[in-house]
């Protein structure tokens, strides 16, 4: 199946549009493999960027596998590893060499079609840097701030519950730990010493502050259903097994500090601000339309006026 996606996703990277919005989010590059150790006296172009391939004579270096791997989409990177994906990216690089080398010698660089194409994709990358640019330009720390805390008040006043949980494969076992807590057991202790939830056993069950709707249903249910320091007198079953659950603590769902999500309002404000830069640019020109014909005068509509914020996504 990770063959098959990888491949579909190198397809789309290779001969795709070469469209693309300007202000998607940059994906984090996992880091690759660490390179062997130079050999002595190895050239520092073989060190830092060594030769992976070789085709018809040309070279194809590391930097190219690494940056046609960054291409393919966020959820094909999360999946496959540079490892593992990199024998395809680098068979991907070496078709496309082929191909290019294929056409250039027969002089299709200069064909009409190929140089319309280029035109249009210099187009789309004038576009892409001048959108950067004045974004660039009209950011500063003031209108982070701003967005900030209009997104903060767009926030519901949600109830947020914190609560600790023991998690267990029988029904019989978690009415076996509410009778040892009901007896003066640590509850702590029971939940670090659990088999099945490692990770929440790790910090003694301990599932930090979370909305009604962060969780499955029964669980939600009967953890909003009881006060701070009480534990569930019933076992909770759901799809992952049985819970016993105790409730630390109840309040008002809290907005995460400024510098916690400052990457996601700058998102944001990147958009307002890109925006921006077209109807000021829509103001000061004049537009003719026309329909499909070519013969008559149309009104285009003009582009959406920035969404209501959304709220900062909880950490």
């Amino acid at each position: 199946m990770y063959v098959k996606m990888l491949r579909a996703a190198l397809l789309t990277a290779a001969f795709g549009s070469l469209a693309g919005t300007a202000l998607a989010a940059d994906t984090p590059a996992k880091a690759a493999a660490p390179a062997a150790a130079p050999a002595a006296g190895a050239p520092a172009q073989a060190v830092d960027d060594p030769v992976v391939a070789r085709v018809n004579g040309k070279e194809i270096h590391r930097s190219e596998v690494l940056n046609e791997y960054s291409q393919l989409p966020a959820q094909t990177q999360q999946q496959i590893h540079l490892n593992e994906a990199y024998p395809r990216v680098l068979e991907n690089l070496v078709t496309a060499r082929l191909l290019a080398d294929a056409g250039y010698k027969e002089k299709l660089q200069d064909s009409k079609d190929v140089k319309a194409e280029m035109k249009r994709a210099e187009e789309r990358f004038v576009q892409q840097a001048y959108i950067r640019k004045q974004v660039d330009a009209r950011m500063n720390e003031a209108l982070l701030k701003k967005k900030y805390d209009e997104m903060v008040k767009a926030l519901p006043a949600e109830d947020e519950v914190r609560a600790r949980h023991i998690l267990v494969k029988t029904k019989e076992e978690a009415e076996a730990l509410i009778k040892q807590i009901q007896g003066g057991a640590d509850f702590n202790k029971l939940a670090s010493e659990q088999q099945i939830d490692k990770n929440s056993a790790a910090s003694a069950g301990d599932l930090g502050y979370f909305t009604k709707g962060d969780m499955v249903a029964p669980f939600a249910e009967a953890a909003f259903a009881m006060k701070p320091g009480e534990v569930s007198k019933t076992p909770v079953k759901t799809d992952f097994g049985w819970h016993v659950i105790k409730v630390e603590d109840r309040r008002k769902r809290q907005a995460p500090p400024f510098e916690q999500v400052k990457g996601q309002v700058a998102q944001a404000e990147a958009q307002d601000l890109a925006a921006q830069v077209v109807e000021d640019l829509r103001k000061g020109a004049k537009v003719e339309a026309f329909d499909i014909t070519g013969k008559q005068p149309i009104s285009l509509t003009p582009p959406p006026a920035a969404a209501k914020p959304a709220a900062p996504a909880k950490q």
